[in-house]
């Protein structure tokens, strides 16, 4: 078995929302049910614009009166400042947490950490929380922690390795890492994966950005999806258009090493399968993958 391994995830940044109402003013702003937060523990969320296009996504977990969030860090300040002016009057306090780190942790982490397999699963962990990827169990571990905690996870045993690691891990299971995967205010959640990876909760009434959340699920408008793909040479660039012969069949989104992540048209995943052309972006060849964990429609 390979050896439990660790890096920072120095992209995602941590909010903390307190606060008397801080459950009532979440559960109308984000996709999932603020609710199936708690100490033991996580979820994942999109928080939306108002015509339901995506804008962040939040790993939410509980720590004592407040909520501990992991957020994009390059935007957790324009985060906050979103979520306050959905405050009003509402008794809640948000800020960043400053001295605070996201760390991913695989390889059998969870089991070393002493926590069980199942997708969410969250405990204490270095005056932190340590939670199972909400996603997907496969995916392992995710800690919001103290930067110290880094000395605690070594002191655990497991290995630090460069992000290059992690993120080839994550993109050949075919998960999204917030805005390098879905465009900010152009991504449609169910396209994303939210369905299947538990980000969107159907039956918890309303938030920011619903109707078009709700719509593409009961109408079975998903067209794209997003697919881990597999190439030789140089990666394609981020928003690179992916071609399937002369046809537009979709966009390049994060790569690492030689594995990436594009949203493909159904259709055109349909059509590969029989023509057995070849998905292009630039000239370079990819093959796309169905994800394990991900239903498409009949056919797909």
């Amino acid at each position: 078995m390979a050896e439990s391994r660790y890096c920072r995830l120095a992209q995602r940044g941590v909010m903390i929302v307190g606060g008397a109402d801080r459950a009532s003013f979440l559960q109308g702003l984000i996709s999932n049910d603020i609710a199936k937060a708690g100490p033991g523990r996580a979820l994942w969320a999109g928080f939306l614009t108002p015509q339901g296009k995506f804008l962040y996504d939040l790993f939410v977990t509980e720590q004592g009166d407040r909520f501990v969030i992991d957020v994009e860090a390059a935007r957790a300040e324009e985060f906050r400042k979103k979520l306050s002016m959905y405050k009003l009057r509402a008794k809640v306090e948000i800020s960043l947490a400053e001295g605070w780190a996201v760390y991913a942790a695989w390889c059998d982490a969870a089991s070393t950490l002493g926590l069980g397999a199942e997708a969410g699963t969250a405990a204490g962990f270095a005056g932190g929380i340590a939670f199972v990827d909400p996603r997907l169990g496969a995916g392992g571990l995710r800690l919001v922690v103290p930067e110290s905690g880094a000395a605690a996870l070594a002191k655990a045993g497991l290995v630090e390795v460069p992000f290059a690691e992690w993120d080839q891990h994550r993109i050949r299971l075919g998960l999204p890492d917030g805005g390098r995967d879905v465009p900010v205010e152009r991504g449609v959640l169910l396209e994303y994966g939210f369905d299947e990876l538990n980000g969107v909760d159907f039956n918890k009434g309303c938030y920011l950005g619903q109707e078009l959340t709700s719509r593409t699920k009961h109408r079975g408008l998903i067209k794209k999806r997003l697919m881990p793909v597999t190439f030789d040479g140089s990666a394609p660039e981020a928003g690179s258009p992916v071609s399937l012969g002369e046809a537009e069949a979709g966009e390049m989104r994060s790569s690492s090493g030689q594995v990436g992540l594009a949203l493909i048209r159904l259709e055109s995943f349909r059509a590969a399968a029989v023509s057995h052309q070849a998905f292009t972006a630039g000239s370079t060849r990819l093959v796309p993958a169905r994800p394990d964990w991900a239903v498409f429609p009949e056919g797909e």
